[in-house]
């Protein structure tokens, strides 16, 4: 039972983190948007990260271009879409300490008892993309989608490619919010 108990938690927890961070104005009805185009100043170039680079800048301006194609948006002039993109990405390193017992420990020539503990510490970059969607004429924020996920080192250019895909396409599900609400 408390084995079921536990493989229950990590698959909520599993499934939590499938979901995007989402936020949007309610008020805004988003079937009337039908084109995108991208901020003209939209980069993700000052992140200040050697992992996030004018090649990784392509591979998420593909994956949202497709992504939102796919879901039946078309790529048009900024002069004349109906939402512009812009998008954010950051790098930030985290530790992760664990402590545990290794064994209990007596001593007979000195008077004494205890637990022997031992912590490790891990540093580990996390990577977070946001993607914002702004009314053109109105030029209000009325989407915002978000991922964070552990970053991977040594990673081929088609394993940065999917992960990408994976990461923008986990972002996009929530757009529109429609297909959020049930």
């Amino acid at each position: 039972m408390k084995n079921l108990l536990i493989a229950a938690a990590v698959l909520m927890l599993a499934a939590c983190a499938k979901t995007p961070d989402v936020d949007y104005d309610k008020s805004v009805d988003f079937s009337n948007y039908k084109t995108f185009a991208w901020f003209p100043q939209a980069t993700l170039a000052n992140a200040g990260n050697y992992q996030i680079s004018p090649l990784m800048e392509q591979r998420v301006r593909e994956a949202v271009n497709t992504q939102l194609q796919a879901q039946g948006m078309t790529l048009a002039d900024t002069a004349t879409a109906d939402v512009l993109l812009n998008y954010h990405a950051s790098v930030d390193t985290k530790i992760d300490v664990d402590t545990f017992n290794v064994g209990y420990g007596a001593q007979w020539n000195y008077w004494g008892m205890g637990y022997n503990t031992q912590t490790t510490t891990r540093e580990y970059d996390v990577g977070t993309l946001v993607l914002d969607v702004v009314d053109r004429a109105s030029n209000q924020l009325v989407w915002r989608g978000a991922r964070e996920g552990r970053l991977q080192k040594k990673q081929s250019p088609e394993e940065r490619n999917e992960a990408v895909k994976e990461s923008v396409a986990t972002i996009l599900s929530g757009f529109p919010p429609e297909k959020l609400k049930k």
